[in-house]
């Protein structure tokens, strides 16, 4: 489709033979520019109607069959264009037979935005338009009131000549085509706006929270990822007996599940074919990221392809000991950290005065590194909020008493933790990171504490068996290549950050339809994380920024878009 837009756009853009500028298009006044106008104008919004298509959108489709039978007509009312037709005429066979592959039902919510669009781009074209008349070469007998004016840009918006008379015919013509591009612009504007990727649902409810924490109160110690469904621009969707649940969020119309599902492994199933069935109703693309082995077990057998894409660092509180050969620099930062006067505080959240809270945040604010807050599948996405009881903060302070670091953690079930943030002073020294595990390790505050869950080190096994003698071309290339990467992205220090605490690697997984989704699986992932991040307004139900106690929400009807 996108072929035949083209070539209808640049069609319309060349010049008319000579010879055919006097067939059937003189039936109407102005009609071989204004035809020429509205060619391009619906060339444009087939372009634009063909991103729905690609998500399979049955409005999407509906409005490509009649705009493609309407370029169909311009092409013969223009210059008897009989190749461009049978083209057009083609496409149109085409979708009428594909029809009941397209599908997917628009989401409810783009309805508001589409209107402020509409109305906003109806006004800028009008406006627009009026100085064109205005400048153009208007009769000076035929100035008889705005509102005449008026009606020859409303007119001629949408084609249909109005009732000032012009100069001459090349002033009517410009009027003409300028006119009809204003109002396909508009028109293109609206469209775009209607069947851009949807959001959809705005986060989790009060009452789909409560559901959550009750899943976690009974299964919370299956996965070191659950505590992180509760974060707040993620949604919910329940199994049918309400036992398992999947927290996800929709990110350029990929629907991107995070960890494992909650609830019991019984009951996974039918939260994976509720989630799968949403999916398919709205034409997004179903994925999973950083599910583990029963996770992606689980997900496989609904139907999904599965893909190794790292490894969960967890460290196991009773194997952990800085003696020996392995763990000498660890022991040599700690003693050093020891030896200039830092000293660490572990203490759960619930506990701490709203002072001491505040003082967190903003220090967690002050050390961010950029402007955006990374983190989806293992982040929290606030500090100190009143309901999350069981999250520990290991704060780090200098000799002064200065706060230079702080470790967060969210329960991994009754006996474990999870890192959420990591945040330090720039200037602190070498060290205090070590120093804040081995004491939060030894902590009698947060006992009795049996696994710890650090940083997630993407691609692990290919860092450590591509650098290992006698690893194969392709191997050492794929090390060469994350190697590279991790001058933006970090990702070989977090697993050297991880790997000095020897600890148990857990596999992680990604998880999709198949191999021709994998770019826009990707493309969904690196917005979710933060790593790639555009302009962005902030609305009710969007993502919390961390530091900030997130505000409670009343149940709200329609979670599902």
């Amino acid at each position: 489709m996108v072929v035949v837009s083209l070539l209808a756009i640049v069609g319309a853009a060349m010049p008319m033979p000579t010879a055919l500028e006097t067939v059937p298009g003189r039936v109407v006044d102005l009609a071989p520019h204004t035809t020429r106008a509205a060619t391009i104008s619906v060339g444009m919004l087939l372009l634009v109607l063909a991103g729905g298509l690609r998500r399979r959108k049955r409005r999407a489709w509906q409005l490509t069959v009649l705009l493609a039978v309407a370029e169909g007509g311009l092409h013969l009312a223009r210059d008897f264009d009989l190749p461009q037709a049978a083209l057009t005429a083609v496409l149109v066979v085409l979708l009428v037979s594909t029809r009941g592959a397209f599908t997917g039902v628009p989401d409810p919510r783009t309805l508001a935005p589409t209107a402020v669009v509409f109305v906003g781009s109806a006004l800028l074209a009008a406006a627009t338009g009026f100085a064109a008349v205005l400048l153009d070469g208007i009769d000076q007998g035929s100035h008889g009131s705005l509102s005449r004016t008026g009606r020859e840009v409303l007119l001629g918006l949408v084609g249909i000549t109005g009732p000032l008379r012009y100069r001459s015919t090349e002033h009517a013509d410009f009027a003409a085509v300028t006119l009809a591009l204003l109002g396909g612009a508009a028109l293109v504007c609206t469209l775009a706006a209607a069947l851009r990727p949807p959001g959809g649902p705005r986060g989790l409810s009060e009452l789909d929270e409560q559901r959550l924490r009750d899943l976690l109160s009974r299964f919370g110690r299956q996965d070191s990822l659950g505590y992180f469904a509760l974060r707040r621009d993620k949604s919910a969707i329940f199994s049918p007996t309400g036992k398992a649940a999947i927290a996800y969020r929709v990110v350029g119309g990929v629907s991107l599940a995070s960890g494992d599902p909650l609830g019991d492994p019984e009951a996974w199933p039918g939260a994976i074919r509720e989630w799968l069935d949403e999916a398919r109703r709205y034409a997004w693309i179903p994925a999973a990221l950083a599910p583990g082995e029963r996770g992606a077990a689980a997900y496989h057998r609904a139907g999904l392809e599965v893909l190794e894409v790292g490894d969960e660092a967890v460290v196991h509180v009773a194997d952990f000991t800085l003696e020996g050969r392995a763990m000498r620099n660890v022991r040599q930062a700690v003693g050093r950290a020891r030896r200039w006067g830092y000293r660490v505080d572990v203490r759960a959240v619930e506990l701490l005065t709203p002072e001491e809270l505040a003082e967190a945040r903003t220090a967690s604010e002050r050390w961010r590194d950029g402007t955006h807050e990374r983190g989806f599948t293992m982040a929290l996405g606030r500090l100190g909020d009143a309901d999350d009881r069981g999250c520990v903060l290991v704060r780090c302070r200098d000799g002064e008493g200065r706060l230079v670091a702080l470790l967060h953690f969210v329960p991994w079930g009754p006996d474990g933790l999870s890192l959420d943030l990591m945040r330090r002073s720039p200037h602190v020294e070498h060290g205090v990171v070590e120093l804040m595990v081995v004491d939060l390790l030894a902590a009698p505050s947060v006992q009795p504490l049996h696994r710890v869950s650090l940083n997630f080190a993407v691609f692990r096994s290919i860092l450590e068996r591509g650098g290992r003698l006698g690893a194969g071309p392709v191997l050492r290339l794929w090390r060469r290549v994350l190697l590279s990467a991790s001058r933006l992205w970090q990702i070989e220090s977090l697993y050297r950050a991880n790997a000095k605490y020897r600890p148990d690697w857990v596999p992680r997984y990604v998880c999709f339809p198949r191999a021709g989704d994998v770019p826009k699986v990707t493309l969904s992932v690196l917005q979710a994380e933060a790593f790639i991040t555009g302009p962005r307004i902030r609305r009710a139900g969007g993502p919390v920024r961390q530091g900030t106690p997130a505000p409670r929400r009343r149940e709200r009807a329609g979670q599902t878009a």
